[in-house]
């Protein structure tokens, strides 16, 4: 079902019904004018009650989708179909909105539908379109005869700039969130940001520690996940933004010399590894792995004689720091797991590509990774960002070399899935055991033999190995039994 045009019509019938003015605005009216895919998530500007309407609109729907209320904001969240049809309609009576100096929350008032413009982050997203205008047509003659732009928006699309409607140091003071949207959409849309915006950025960047982790953490995801993720991340540096929200990204700046040995500079270069990996993947949690992968530098940083710099162990304490940072961001346990995993993993294909390391060697690499094998292999690719084409290819056929050896392994002892084939149940009924340590430890011994290619990852060979090695452990849980 269209659920997108069945919604429209019932917007104008509630519209007309209640003799309620209702726009459209933001982000989908930005991105008419750009000629880009219409979004399925659509914001409206309501005078009068955002909530009244809304639920006017979910009663005509004859409630076919689900209605989320914020009584406190006059707004509400209307959502209607599933999955790739699923769409969101927010709608919010006009208003303004400041924060107070040290709260999250901002305190809100009803206003005009301009008052409600001038509030918005940037002049592109600060258009209105009456709902009638936009379900009848999408020429972009008629759309700017009659378009809503009091503070010159389509010019500025046009110029691919962001500029603020108000003063930036009252539009981020009154949400500094939007410091963190303006680099985004400079990314994101390719745009400039105006020269007093960026000023402002910069002097107002403190704001952004009043605001939730939540926001924080999705507005960064939102940047990452745009095309070209460096654009966006070489702006909160030089803003001063990432040293509020990744002081740990922004200490990986600068290129320290001693006696004539200098190291890369490893900010620049993690900027490229994230958009390498912004090449090969769409996933966001995967570039955010690249984006924190060598963070553990600046902490092992070492000069050795005759050798140079080393940072050894980088990634160990980048897995730690990697932890406390996923903790600050309020980041899901799933992606604590994910992210901290391929931190700490990132250095170890490196070690495997000597062409005489042991299939052991490769098997501990799979079942230490697990699914996220091969968004490793894909991080580690995108950490070849030297400029000499020779070294590049040669380190790329390592790779594929690696790649090949790891097929070969998982043909060979189908590895994917690893486990002992000798199940906790058969343990204990051979050795008359109840569930406990004893039984995790035989089952991890026999695992560990499989995987330095003691025996064969099959049954029989399990098997055997459990008859030879079974009795030196229950020994050793009677004598701690015994407290010997």
């Amino acid at each position: 079902m269209d659920w997108n045009n069945k919604a429209i019509k019932a917007i104008l019938a509630v519209s007309k019904k209640e003799e309620t003015p209702i726009f459209l605005v933001g982000g989908a009216v930005r991105d008419l004018f750009l000629e880009m895919p219409q979004k399925k998530d659509l914001d409206f500007v309501v005078v009068g009650s955002g909530l009244v309407f809304a639920k006017a609109l979910d009663k005509k729907m004859k409630e076919a989708g689900s209605l989320v209320e914020f009584p406190d904001f006059d707004t509400a969240r209307y959502i209607l179909g599933e999955d790739e049809n699923k769409i969101e309609l927010e709608f919010a009576g006009a208003r303004t909105e400041s924060y107070l100096e040290k709260s999250r929350k901002p305190q809100v008032f009803p206003a005009t539908l301009e008052t409600d413009l001038s509030r918005r982050d940037f002049t592109v997203n600060a258009m209105a379109l009456p709902v009638d205008v936009f379900s009848k047509t999408k020429s972009k003659a008629i759309l700017k005869k009659k378009v809503i732009d009091p503070f010159q928006g389509q010019k500025h699309l046009e110029e691919k700039i962001l500029i603020t409607p108000l003063d930036p140091d009252k539009t981020f003071s009154e949400d500094p969130l939007r410091m963190l949207r303006a680099v985004r959409f400079a990314s994101q849309l390719n745009f400039s940001i105006d020269k007093k915006v960026l000023e402002s950025i910069h002097k107002n960047r403190r704001r952004l520690e009043i605001i939730s982790a939540e926001r924080i953490r999705e507005e960064l995801f939102k940047l990452l996940s745009t095309k070209q993720p460096s654009v966006g991340l070489m702006l909160m540096f030089h803003t001063g933004l990432l040293d509020i929200v990744l002081p740990e990204v922004s200490k990986l700046d600068g290129v320290e010399e001693i006696f004539g040995h200098q190291h890369k500079n490893n900010f620049i270069h993690t900027l490229k590894v994230v958009d390498n990996v912004a090449l090969y993947s769409e996933k966001t949690i995967l570039r955010f792995a690249a984006l924190l992968h060598d963070i553990g530098k600046p902490g092992t940083k070492k000069f050795v004689a005759k050798t140079g710099w080393t940072f050894n162990q980088h990634e160990h304490l980048g897995r730690k720091m990697t932890h406390d940072i996923c903790r600050r961001l309020k980041m899901s346990k799933e992606e604590t797991k994910y992210a901290t995993k391929l931190v700490r993993w990132h250095q170890h294909p490196i070690a495997l590509m000597d062409e005489e390391v042991t299939d052991s060697a490769v098997r501990r690499l799979i079942v230490s990774l697990g699914e996220e094998l091969s968004d490793l292999l894909i991080l580690g690719r995108c950490d070849i960002t030297t400029g000499n084409p020779n070294k590049k290819e040669q380190r790329l056929k390592n790779y594929d070399n690696l790649e090949k050896r790891i097929a070969e392994v998982l043909e060979i002892d189908k590895m994917r899935a690893f486990q002992s084939p000798i199940r906790g149940e058969e343990i204990m009924e051979v050795c008359h055991l109840k569930p406990g340590p004893t039984v995790g430890k035989i089952k991890k011994a026999i695992e560990e033999a499989i995987l330095d290619g003691k025996i064969g990852n099959n049954y029989e060979e399990s098997k055997k190995y459990f008859e030879k090695i079974k009795e030196d452990f229950l020994k050793e849980a009677k004598d701690f039994e015994k407290g010997e």
